[in-house]
């Protein structure tokens, strides 16, 4: 029988994490562009949806999520996820024991895009409800056009991995949807894709929309990254929590229809 190689360690590794498979693109993205770097990508199953949870369980979340990556030796940690990002993480930075960087709509890149001066950032419902998105887009935005549209649907067709599955109805959605937002705000050309899940179906709206731009909140994290990368072997690990409802075999059907060669591990 042969004996199991212990993976090597991973050499001060930047973690990433949400509540589901959204964040894997940011993972990603960050190893594009840093090939070198480490990457621990957690996948925070049993809180999932991010999006649907009070102010203070969203905190609660966050903070065990990253006092975990800490423990496991994340030397910084990207809440990969636009609402908490927008709603707790200013709270709850002082508190943290590294640095953790949020991901932001970017509304002012929008703005400034924009020929009508009209954008949309779309989003999970607690995200384009809260009080702090709105405090949020006052700051970017300056009285400028900004609208907040619940894009909830079509997240949740990201998690279940319906846009791998069945991309017709992936597309059917999404024209659909795109259909609504013109109905309701017809000068709209630039929307922010301000949930991890979204870039994921960022081909369908350009499919569905090809006059309208749709910005990626994450391509602003790069530069952001590079005071807290240290080379090491480029691996990727991968480890997740799960729930009855958010089985960890859900995660790993997800990313093998991503032709992703990871498996994730549990932990509690």
């Amino acid at each position: 029988m042969q004996e199991e190689v212990a993976p090597d360690p991973l050499h001060s590794p930047i973690a990433v994490f949400d509540a589901g498979i959204g964040s894997y693109g940011i993972v990603q993205l960050i190893h594009r562009h840093y090939p070198d770097q480490d990457l621990l990508y957690f996948a925070d199953r049993a809180s999932f949806p991010y999006g649907g949870k009070t102010k203070q369980a969203l905190a609660t979340s966050i903070h065990q999520a990253v006092e975990r990556l800490v423990e496991m030796g994340a030397r910084a940690v990207v809440l990969a996820s636009n609402a908490p990002s927008v709603m707790v993480l200013d709270e709850l930075r002082a508190q943290l024991p590294v640095p953790v960087l949020g991901i932001y709509p970017p509304v002012s890149d929008a703005l400034a895009t924009s020929r009508s001066g009209q954008v949309a950032v779309l989003g999970v419902a607690s995200l384009v409800q809260s009080a702090e998105i709105r405090a949020y887009v006052a700051r970017q935005a300056g009285g400028r056009g900004v609208s907040l549209v619940n894009a909830s649907a079509l997240v949740q067709m990201v998690e279940e991995g319906t846009f791998l599955s069945n991309p017709q109805a992936t597309l059917d959605a999404v024209r659909d949807f795109v259909q609504a937002l013109r109905r309701d705000w017809p000068r709209i050309d630039v929307c922010t894709l301000s949930s991890t899940h979204l870039p994921w179906l960022a081909p369908f709206f350009a499919e569905a929309a090809p006059d309208m731009v749709f910005l990626d909140p994450a391509e602003s994290l790069i530069p952001q990254l590079a005071p807290y990368v240290a080379p090491g072997k480029g691996q990727i690990r991968c480890i997740a929590t799960a729930s009855p409802s958010m089985p960890l075999s859900g995660l790993q059907q997800m990313l093998d229809l991503l032709g992703v060669d990871l498996q994730p591990t549990l932990v509690f």
